[in-house]
């Protein structure tokens, strides 16, 4: 319905010959509206979900096998969790209202962001509403959610390797600091590559979740770089003078990277120390999840590993930590640490940096990134 009016809207608009307004057919323009329009709307609308969450009673309980973390987090108890509703409904109305809805890769993006969104929110529910309903369950296991994970970033990669099948250079991996290597991939290779990174951006901003402002913060950052090499990967003009590959039509990924990038900026004004709303697995698995396929349309997947450095070392710092201590328990009957906790921002929680101190560090180290990353579309 709402594409509908959006189009007659359109249709009117072109009729009347206001051309004027024809400035929203111009990528830039649309990618600098939908930052703002992303950052009102969640301004807009968190006082009215955020009271909602509270008469629901969907509050955080921060629990930790640490009982000193436990203390440091336990202001947060009851914290409206489910907040990252309040960014899927930014960016998927942004992108109804000034993206090319006949854009493929639009709404593939937007079906990326419901469907984990839908997921994340589900796990939420589950794991909030458990001990009112009398339930056992407690939330998704996660099992079930790397199954609905990797079978959305098969089902996405698939259709997105078919529809750019006119086009070679989607169907290579480039290096980001090379201009001339570049690895040729088949369909099975393009799928295990997408689903990797989708699968693997998605959880990693969800283990990120963890302190006020943390996620938000390093996603508007990530995001809004991205929504800049979209726009160069999608120009012609641009990628052939910087030497990068250009992807046709991939433009309009710039479009909901910076709805992506308004929406967490906007949030943060809530989630910012001491936080009035959580995101939740809701909000995280959904972003991480659409800034991994935006990645794989504009053929820049190694540069996500770059520009999202601090959801890389968060994601490997668990996975060190898990296999180690499994290894010890195993090699010398009790299990060891590498970190005091992971993910690492409770590490450094444990070793006396304050909440906004990590927070703070963590984004100036992620702006330096981003700007390492855009460095290396010069260096081609």
């Amino acid at each position: 319905m709402i594409y509908l009016l959006v189009e007659h809207l359109r249709a009117w608009l072109e009729a009347h010959n206001l051309g004027f307004l024809r400035v929203f057919h111009f990528v830039t323009f649309q990618v600098t509206s939908a930052m703002v329009l992303g950052f009102v709307l969640v301004l807009a609308l968190g006082p009215r979900l955020i009271r909602w969450l509270r008469r629901q009673k969907i509050g955080d309980r921060p629990e930790f096998d640490q009982e000193e973390v436990n203390k440091l987090m336990s202001m947060k108890s009851g914290t409206p969790t489910m907040g990252g509703l309040l960014i899927i409904a930014s960016i998927f109305t942004t992108a109804l209202l000034l993206a090319d809805l006949h854009n493929f890769y639009v709404i593939m993006g937007m079906f990326c962001l419901v469907l984990l969104g839908a997921v994340g929110a589900a796990d939420d529910w589950l794991k909030l509403t458990a001990a009112r309903r009398g339930g056992s369950r407690q939330g998704l296991n996660s099992g079930e959610k790397l199954l609905f994970q990797i079978g959305l970033g098969v089902l996405l990669a698939y259709f997105t390797f078919y529809y750019g099948g006119g086009s070679e250079q989607q169907h290579f991996l480039y290096l980001p600091f090379f201009k001339s290597i570049q690895i040729p991939l088949n369909l099975a290779g393009f799928i295990v590559i997408a689903t990797i990174v989708m699968t693997g951006s998605s959880n990693a901003v969800n283990l990120t979740d963890g302190l006020d402002g943390l996620a938000a913060g390093c996603m508007a950052i990530v995001s809004f770089c991205f929504a800049i090499l979209a726009m160069i990967v999608g120009n012609k003009a641009w990628a052939g003078e910087l030497l990068i590959p250009y992807v046709q039509a991939s433009d309009q990924m710039a479009v909901l990277a910076a709805a992506m990038a308004g929406a967490c900026l906007g949030f943060l004004w809530f989630n910012c120390n001491p936080a009035a709303v959580f995101m939740g697995d809701t909000g995280s698995l959904a972003m991480g999840g659409l800034i991994g396929y935006v990645a794989i349309v504009i053929r820049q997947e190694l540069v996500l590993f770059i520009v999202g450095g601090i959801f890389v070392v968060e994601a490997i710092s668990v996975m060190l930590q898990v296999s180690y201590f499994k290894y010890t328990r195993i090699r010398f009957g009790e299990g060891r640490r590498i970190f005091l906790m992971s993910p690492l921002h409770h590490h450094f929680q444990r070793k006396g940096w304050t909440e906004t101190q990590v927070v703070v560090r963590f984004w100036l180290i992620g702006a330096m990134l981003a700007a390492m990353a855009l460095a290396t579309v010069k260096l081609r």
